[in-house]
């Protein structure tokens, strides 16, 4: 049970190591100075099971009514969210303390957690190696929860911003299937089909546990609700998997660039361990998954749409698109602009897409208990570098690459399947790469009874500690 009884010192070793580290991190925005005097100012449930365990909000998407929810941009800065979230009750419910805000890029707009929104260009650093990233959008959390600062962070993810991170950073990041956990009350899971928030952790057993918690909400707080398949996630994960069939893909799945060889290594390292325990591996082609084209139509094309539903939005309160031009990060601009060419056939066409997609995805996971790919066709890049949001490179071959590298997240934002990424140990550099376990719609719990089970055999792929860590010698 992960929680802790309240000293008068509650929260002094987690504020000593955002005190220590976040200079070299740049992971944390603000710390709630009232909750630092009074942990049960915003009403954590006491006899939850993570009762005073402190978490970071991400400032994007779900929000705590009277704590500022910034979005990471010009264009919301000094925003405070007017009532708190479904998601964040859910958090206070089973007695997480908020304890302050973690970085995000614009609108979590790409795995490369750098903003400069507050006047000065932050850059969020990866506690393994300080000049590369921790991934994104959930940047920010990860590298807090990765140096040991939290042992669970807030995390949400439009197209692979929880799974990024943890696989950059070590981490367990698990995706939950759409409509198991209720999105923010000014969007739904039809508005934004492709966004999902749960958390980091470090462990499989506490990502079952969080997610015990967080798939629950109040009456109108899904548009879509998926009920969960079993009682208990913390419980089903105990139920170790016998003889599964697990398809395996390091597929081009739509891109254009290949996948790094040393990820492909490690996932035959993944694949190799999977068959010892006694389940059954079969290579899968990407044919026999998705037309991956009409995926990609329908995800970048959905995401347009709401880039154009910001510019319309914006308008109606006396913001031209010039006005977010000096507001937006250049990449998110250059996306605003694409996006004025969609039009109300494009939107209906992406519908028809999404619905392919997930016949088509749901038709093929009938033979696979699970399916196992990287979670990256990369290995971690440079901070504030190729993936950054203040790029000045052309829009087009920017994006590519972005989702060329999200190849393999991406899919589970547009169908809604749910999917987990796991350690799967260190490159030659010492730094994390990432296993990508993805599940049947609905079937959390296998994808969670899976990781535990690769967790249970490997546990040192899931041990290592960066070189920024709260216990490393100053």
């Amino acid at each position: 049970r992960c929680s802790r009884d309240w000293s008068s010192d509650v929260f002094s070793s987690d504020l000593a190591g955002i005190a220590e580290l976040n200079p070299k991190l740049r992971a944390v925005l603000e710390v709630f100075e009232d909750v630092v005097a009074n942990p049960d100012t915003d009403g954590p449930r006491r006899g939850g099971p993570f009762y005073g365990v402190p978490l970071l909000l991400k400032d994007v998407l779900s929000g705590l009514k009277g704590r500022k929810l910034e979005n990471g941009s010009r264009q919301f800065r000094g925003n405070v969210a007017p009532a708190t979230d479904p998601l964040i009750e859910n958090y206070l419910g089973m007695g997480l303390v908020p304890i302050g805000r973690s970085t995000t890029p614009e609108f979590g707009w790409t795995f490369d957690t750098t903003t400069d929104y507050l006047d000065e260009l932050i850059v969020t650093r990866s506690p393994w190696n300080l000049e590369r990233t921790p991934g994104g959008s959930s940047g920010g959390s990860a590298a807090m929860v990765s140096a040991g600062v939290l042992p669970i962070s807030m995390a949400s993810d439009g197209g692979g911003s929880i799974r990024i991170p943890a696989s950059f950073c070590g981490l367990v990041g698990h995706k939950p299937s759409r409509g198991l956990v209720p999105r923010n009350l000014s969007s739904s899971e039809y508005m934004t089909r492709h966004v999902y928030e749960s958390v980091v952790t470090r462990t499989v057993r506490d990502t079952a546990l969080a997610l015990d918690g967080l798939a629950r909400g109040p009456e109108g707080g899904f548009f879509i609700r998926a009920t969960p398949a079993v009682s208990s996630f913390l419980s089903a994960i105990g139920d170790l998997p016998k003889r599964w069939r697990i398809g395996f893909s390091c597929g081009s799945w739509g891109a254009r660039s290949p996948v790094d060889a040393t990820v492909v290594q490690r996932l035959g390292e993944v694949a190799i361990l999977l068959e010892s325990l006694g389940h059954t591996v079969e290579e899968v082609k990407d044919a026999d998954l998705c037309d991956f084209e009409r995926l990609r139509r329908g995800y970048t094309t959905h995401n347009r749409a709401v880039r154009r539903g910001q510019i319309e939005a914006a308008r109606q309160h006396g913001q031209s698109l010039e006005d977010l031009g000096k507001l937006m990060s250049p990449t998110y601009y250059q996306h605003m602009l694409t996006s004025q060419e969609t039009t109300l056939f494009d939107l209906q066409r992406a519908f028809a897409d999404n619905n392919a997609s997930i016949r088509s995805f749901g038709h093929a996971m009938a033979k696979f208990d699970a399916l196992l790919t990287p979670t990256l066709s990369i290995r971690v890049p440079k901070a504030n570098g190729p993936y950054s949001p203040y790029s000045d490179e052309p829009f087009a071959p920017w994006f590519e690459r972005l989702y060329d590298a999200c190849r393999y997240t991406i899919p589970g934002n547009e169908t809604g399947m749910p999917s987990v990424s796991i350690p799967a140990g260190l490159d030659a550099d010492g730094i994390p790469i990432g296993a990508l376990l993805h599940g049947k719609f609905g079937r959390d719990d296998m994808v969670l009874r899976l990781a535990a089970q690769i967790e249970a055999a490997k546990p040192e792929w899931f041990s290592p500690r960066p070189r920024h860590h709260i216990t490393a010698n100053p």
